[in-house]
């Protein structure tokens, strides 16, 4: 636990020590010195011009491709996930979207505005931002490649406009300023692409049928290597259904671990190395995680 520091006064709610396993799609984690839920853009400018310079600040969206270790985070955690929803048709065939706004709603939403291809973001698990991220993608297509403007906001609560150049954009993963981030997308969609609404349900029947959903998890724990896929690799490497502890790999999906109840952050990223180095010892290949893995290992 880093040494007691002065929150900024706010109108949004702060929580102290809130474990982060109340927060993570994992249901693992351990504390997070502050947990500060803003109650405005206004508010959460304010909170970041106050902070100490030397606190650290971590920005959290919906917990879906996160692992906290169980000594969990110190300083302040941002959780913004209610705050960023706007979703608005401002052209043609363009859309302005906050970061805060589900993939799939998003998915639904141009659909129904006739705006393709778009379908593939119901086959995101995660918010907007989270997906500008780490450039995440589904079925062929990723985020970035529909990106025209982002807005951000930074460090110092002072929010800046941005376009892909400002990035080094590459398969899930996104460089840009330090000390930033992600407010909201103006996207743009192709004019003779088809959007189907059919689609988008046999995509969702499918990711239904061959991922275990109804289970903590992250989705994708890892990236799929060029020519390959990641799944294909661990299951031939004999992995489906290993466990350590209460974390398994799932026997539905194999790029899936899953927490059977009471696996701890650690039990997962042991997880995550056993097969890490199964597979290479197996077939050669060096599986990278998709996962961001963050946080303190707990003191013993």
């Amino acid at each position: 636990m880093m040494a007691a520091f002065q929150a900024p006064a706010t109108v949004g709610e702060v929580l102290k020590h809130e474990p982060m396993s109340r927060h993570t799609s994992w249901r693992v984690g351990g504390p997070a010195d502050l947990f500060f839920k803003p109650a405005s853009l206004d508010d959460l400018s304010e909170f970041l011009k106050n902070l100490d310079a030397d606190v650290p600040v971590f920005w959290f969206g919906l917990g879906s491709n996160l692992l906290v270790r169980d000594g969990g985070l110190r300083g302040v955690v941002i959780a913004a996930s209610g705050l960023f929803t706007d979703l608005e048709k401002t052209g043609e065939r363009r859309v302005r979207v906050g970061a805060s706004v589900p993939c799939t709603q998003l998915a639904r939403q141009c659909i129904r505005w006739g705006f393709g291809p778009s379908e593939f973001f119901a086959g995101i698990p995660g918010l907007v931002g989270g997906a500008l991220a780490m450039n995440a993608g589904a079925h062929g297509s990723e985020t970035w490649e529909r990106v025209r403007v982002v807005r951000t906001i930074d460090r110092h609560g002072e929010l800046h406009t941005r376009i892909p150049n400002d990035y080094q954009i590459a398969y899930r993963t996104v460089t840009g300023p330090a000390g930033e981030w992600f407010v909201e997308a103006e996207l743009e969609f192709d004019a003779d692409a088809d959007a189907s609404m059919e689609t988008l349900k046999e995509m969702l029947a499918r990711r239904k049928d061959t991922q275990p959903l109804g289970l903590p998890s992250c989705g994708s724990v890892f990236r799929n290597p060029p020519g390959d896929y990641a799944a294909r690799l661990i299951e031939a490497s004999g992995l489906k259904g290993c466990r350590i502890g209460d974390a398994e790999v799932s026997e539905k999906h194999a790029n899936f671990i899953i927490n059977r109840g009471d696996a701890t952050a650690l039990d997962v990223e042991n997880l995550i190395m056993h097969v890490q180095q199964t597979v290479a010892d197996t077939t050669g290949i060096e599986l990278i995680p998709e996962v961001r893995i963050v946080g303190e290992e707990e003191s013993s």
